[in-house]
């Protein structure tokens, strides 16, 4: 079985080698938003809609799951659920996150589940790469909305449905992108403690209170015209946050009747503030680069734009070293 694995692996790491570097000559990236329908992954895969919204939602989230992962959390209910933010071409670090801090395997009697996030790409090449993928780590889910920047919060809030659909009684979710270290010994035994009674209605991250940036150059522009206020309710950064279980269903229901919104942090912010949930600032969340120095990192939870070759350094080192003090 090992062997096996290992040669679709190998088969894997060739494939996604040659035609992305085949993508990066001949083709252009497409980054425009939409749902459209294109030809589907050749997968039948369970959907699962809630029944008991009373009134009729205003943003329904009508998108089908392409790949799914439906039975991931039947044999053991997780402790906590990664929910990995990531695109068709960044496999090397999906794959750097799989031999290190979101290895599934790494605490004992602590069963977590790691999943990676996706919509569906505009070219069936790299659409049919994340398949393959699929079928060798049983770690990706996808909706057959486009993949793009200014989609992020559909891949989001398709995490929620997930949880909220096939893992819900596990205790807690962490929502991160390809692009974060995460310190699992601080989350897991500082923050989280398995030990303790598990909280309800609990949302921490690195809390950010802000207004829109109206100017049309930047990564962040919000027009006047979807939201006119001059200040956002507190959201966490994106980067990572984590929360108990419970609240995905509800940020889940309550997206269906919140006009949505392409900057993905904020959108959450907006549901926490209409479910009356105020996220707890945490400052082991950081979401901006900081340079490696093993005991820095060992009191921190997050650090943001590790590159995957980066990740591997900073795992081994600091799995090597754990007996060394600061």
């Amino acid at each position: 079985m090992a062997s096996k694995v290992s040669c679709l692996y190998v088969l894997t790491v060739v494939c996604w080698a040659s035609a992305l570097w085949y993508l990066s000559i001949t083709r252009p990236t497409s980054s425009y938003t939409g749902h459209r329908q294109l030809s589907s992954i050749s997968i039948a895969r369970k959907n699962v809609s809630f029944g008991n919204i009373r009134t009729r939602p205003i943003n329904p989230h009508s998108f089908d799951f392409l790949i799914n992962e439906p039975n991931k959390c039947e044999k053991s209910v997780p402790f906590l659920v990664i929910l990995i933010s990531t695109t068709h071409k960044e496999f090397d670090a999906r794959q750097a996150i799989r031999e290190t801090w979101g290895d599934e395997n790494n605490f004992k009697g602590i069963k977590i589940a790691t999943l990676f996030l996706l919509g569906k790409n505009t070219d069936p090449v790299l659409n049919q790469m994340v398949e393959q993928e699929s079928q060798i780590f049983h770690d990706i889910i996808v909706e057959d909305f486009i993949d793009s920047y200014h989609n992020l919060t559909l891949k989001t809030l398709m995490g929620m449905r997930w949880v909220a659909t096939f893992c819900s009684k596990a205790k807690y979710v962490m929502k991160t992108d390809s692009d974060i270290f995460v310190n699992m010994d601080n989350l897991i035994y500082k923050l989280l403690k398995p030990n303790t009674k598990p909280r309800r209605r609990y949302f921490t991250g690195y809390v950010i209170n802000g207004g829109p940036i109206r100017d049309v150059r930047s990564k962040w522009y919000m027009p006047r015209d979807l939201y006119p206020d001059s200040n956002y309710p507190p959201f966490c950064s994106g980067t990572g946050y984590i929360f108990s279980a419970d609240v995905a269903e509800l940020i889940y229901k309550t997206s269906l009747h919140t006009r949505l919104l392409h900057l993905e942090d904020v959108y959450v912010g907006l549901c926490l503030r209409k479910l009356g949930i105020h996220p707890f600032q945490n400052s082991g969340f950081n979401h901006w680069k900081m340079a490696y120095s093993l005991c820095r990192y060992r009191r921190v939870i997050t650090v943001h734009q590790i590159t995957p070759e980066e990740m591997h350094r900073i795992w081994n080192d600091m799995s090597s070293k754990k007996h060394l003090r600061c």
